[in-house]
């Protein structure tokens, strides 16, 4: 008996190997509208053009005018970066997004996500077995974060990054890498290794060599908080100060047509000017 058992194993397992190892990522599939297409980055020194900048205007999540947009960025204007928490399963987990801000006001966001085909949910167990693509999202915020504090319904906090300038421009430009990695070879999303938190780590290394590893890499609801740890959030406020002014959901919801999405989310949030203009 115990022999039958050691072989059916050693097949079962033989047979998920196989299969695991036969799954290969692809950028041709029916893609859904909001993943449709794959952010482009052209560099000449400071000056970026990005091709394929999402700014869908969103009603529903099912209801939008889709967008896709072409905008240059002088990275020699980059002023600031800020940590995005959007809440969407409980406490413990969050996806996590990062903005940049510009002389000129406008903020462009960066997002790892899966890259869903048409009809298909998410799933987090999915997500460890090979089923769906990796995608860098660029977009503008009234995009990528309004849809999840009005559209998604989701708890969204914003954190101002404590980020020297000359160190922007290097975590900026490991986004753009990532996006052309991406673009050349499609690849796998994980739901553990490979996800909106642990890319944030792995690039923000770049800068910090020495940042530790923490179990709130995997829980990510809690990334902000080992950011603060690490002195990555301004300075001279505590943790639950933080999340309490960062919690964006209420001024999200307030916006009147016509009102600047970035300045009205960033009112009373600590580090963070209140002059932006729009895109």
């Amino acid at each position: 008996m115990m022999r039958f058992l050691l072989i059916f194993m050693l097949l079962a397992v033989g047979g998920f190997a196989t299969w695991w190892f036969m799954q290969k990522p692809s950028h041709n599939r029916q893609w859904a509208d909001d993943v449709s297409q794959m952010l482009h980055a052209e560099v000449n020194g400071d000056t970026v053009v990005l091709n394929n900048v999402r700014n869908f205007e969103w009603r529903t999540e099912t209801d939008y005018t889709p967008r896709w947009e072409t905008r240059e960025y002088d990275l020699s204007q980059l002023q600031t970066a800020d940590l995005v928490l959007s809440y969407w399963m409980g406490p413990k987990i969050a996806h996590t997004l990062v903005s940049f801000g510009f002389a000129d006001g406008r903020y462009l966001t960066f997002s790892i996500e899966i890259r869903k085909e048409k009809g298909e949910e998410f799933s987090p167990w999915k997500g460890f077995v090979r089923q769906y693509e990796a995608i860098l999202v660029a977009a503008d915020e009234a995009d990528i974060i309004r849809t999840r504090s009005n559209a998604r319904g989701e708890d969204v906090y914003i954190y101002r990054l404590a980020i020297p300038p000359e160190q922007l421009k290097t975590l900026f430009m490991a986004y753009v890498e990532r996006a052309n990695s991406l673009e050349k070879e499609p690849e796998f999303y994980n739901t553990l290794t490979s996800n909106c938190t642990t890319v944030v780590y792995d690039i923000a290394k770049q800068i910090v060599p020495n940042l530790p590893l923490d179990y709130r890499l995997l829980a990510s609801g809690y990334f902000a908080e080992y950011a603060h740890e690490q002195g990555g959030l301004v300075e001279g406020f505590s943790y639950a100060e933080l999340q309490e002014k960062g919690y964006i959901v209420l001024r999200a919801k307030a916006i009147q047509p016509g009102e600047n999405f970035s300045e009205a989310i960033r009112r009373g949030v600590p580090g963070m000017q209140q002059s932006v203009q729009s895109d």
